[in-house]
């Protein structure tokens, strides 16, 4: 296939289980992934005459996925900060009505508890980081808490992304039961 073409017949076959992989690690929720994977190839459909074949078609889908997830985090977030106003007039009430406004909680509203809490957990989760074997920690550290994309990782200590995701599954595991264990 030459790399200046697109397949779109071919993608489902081709990048759908990718796609829709990469997809649930990141929002975590089945139905939400596969939407996003189909308005990733719908996107690409519409989008055809703007590919330059500088990259493979795997990879300039992949980059139109990772703006429809930030899209939809985007999104769900400037929901939180809406507020929700309900009246409830009655007829003999003449004019007056019961407000009720709902707000999500302000993420800037934090207690000396919560701050306390977050501090213990971040001690907890270094203890346990550091029961890890050697690799697992650094991979684990470089994804889940530094945010490194999968190929500076790979290219950063020499492994596959196979491999990566080996490590990480076991270093998630065992930090999981860590806390488990120590913190909860």
């Amino acid at each position: 296939m030459p790399e200046h073409e697109l397949h779109p017949d071919q993608w489902i076959d081709l990048y759908a289980d990718y796609l829709y992989n990469y997809t649930i690690v990141r929002v975590n929720d089945k139905d939400i992934a596969q939407d996003l994977v189909q308005d990733t190839f719908l996107a690409g459909l519409k989008s055809m005459k703007n590919f330059k074949g500088e990259a493979s078609e795997r990879t300039w889908l992949i980059s139109i996925l990772k703006r429809k997830i930030i899209d939809y985090y985007r999104k769900i977030n400037s929901k939180k900060g809406q507020a929700e106003v309900r009246m409830n007039y009655s007829e003999d009430s003449e004019g007056e009505g019961d407000w009720l406004e709902e707000r999500v909680a302000d993420p800037f509203d934090k207690t000396a508890e919560d701050a306390m809490q977050n501090e213990e957990l971040g001690d907890a989760i270094y203890r346990c980081l550091e029961k890890l074997p050697k690799k697992q920690a650094e991979v684990f550290k470089m994804k889940s808490i530094e945010g490194f994309e999968t190929e500076v990782i790979c290219n950063e200590l020499n492994i596959k992304a196979s491999n990566l995701w080996v490590i990480i599954h076991r270093a998630r595991t065992a930090m999981a039961q860590c806390l488990k264990e120590n913190w909860f």
